[in-house]
């Protein structure tokens, strides 16, 4: 269990819900981070979605991301419109808190990775699907890599990437000036880092508040777990190890931090 123990997850407090309410349940301090924000590249993203799903005329649309989903319907002037042509194509959510989304605005689907929460997973939901020689459209960051894009087209998919925002650091808050307190202090016995562009917002963040050789050895004083690989890719280039996760879910993250923290 994790008595007392102080948690924090890079989300903000409205992301983290699930789980501050499950860190709680175990006895946690949980502590919510806003690390990054969407930007949309766009105040028309959603018109320029539908005009590629027009000309493009893709067999699957695939959603990587729960922020994905809400930026693109806040944006949607045409809501039915938009519904009706995501709903036309076969719908895959990389996992269960998009899935969740797209539901939320009337978007069923049962394509989802059975565990692995990522590319890989998805690229293996494609290859059950028999999706060679179909056409893929994915909304997304235009900071994403192109593991996604790649690693279909090698299933056989005919990709095309629609870069509708970009991710920034948030600004500094009161909420960051406590958490760098208590972490100047060694009072977090861990974090859970959710995404590779939360990893570069805490340290772009942090480094304000400490010098990265500080914001390290600090770092090196709790447990330390990433949701998935590429969130861990992204911790190890900036020089910190921790543990993957081996359910890429916050469920699984807060599992794991258990487990490190019960060590």
């Amino acid at each position: 269990m994790l008595h007392k123990k102080t948690i924090a997850i890079t989300r903000s407090k409205d992301d983290a819900k699930e789980f501050i309410a499950m860190a709680e349940k175990r006895g946690a301090r949980p502590i919510a981070l806003p690390t990054i924000q969407l930007v949309a590249r766009s105040p028309d993203i959603a018109d320029e979605f539908l005009d590629q799903m027009q000309q493009y005329d893709p067999d699957y649309c695939i959603f990587m991301s729960s922020k994905a989903v809400r930026l693109l319907f806040d944006s949607a002037k045409d809501k039915p419109r938009l519904q009706l042509a995501i709903a036309n194509t076969t719908v895959v959510a990389v996992g269960p808190a998009t899935r969740a989304a797209l539901q939320k605005h009337g978007i069923k689907t049962n394509n989802m990775p059975a565990r692995t929460f990522s590319s890989v997973g998805v690229g293996e939901v494609l290859t059950r699907l028999g999706a060679v020689g179909r056409k893929a459209l994915v909304p997304r960051s235009s900071a994403s890599t192109p593991f996604l894009r790649d690693l279909l087209q090698k299933i056989g998919l005919d990709v095309k990437e629609l870069h509708m925002y970009d991710v920034r650091a948030v600004a500094d808050t009161p909420d960051w000036d406590d958490f760098a307190q208590l972490f100047l202090q060694s009072a977090v016995d861990g974090i859970i880092f959710t995404s590779a562009s939360s990893v570069r917002g805490f340290f772009e963040i942090m480094q304000r508040h400490h010098g990265k050789e500080a914001l390290l050895e600090g770092l090196k004083g709790m447990k330390v777990v990433s949701i998935g690989p590429f969130t861990a890719d992204e911790l190890a280039e900036h020089g910190v190890q921790g543990t993957t996760a081996q359910v890429h879910t916050v469920p699984g993250a807060l599992d794991a931090i258990t487990d490190a923290v019960s060590e």
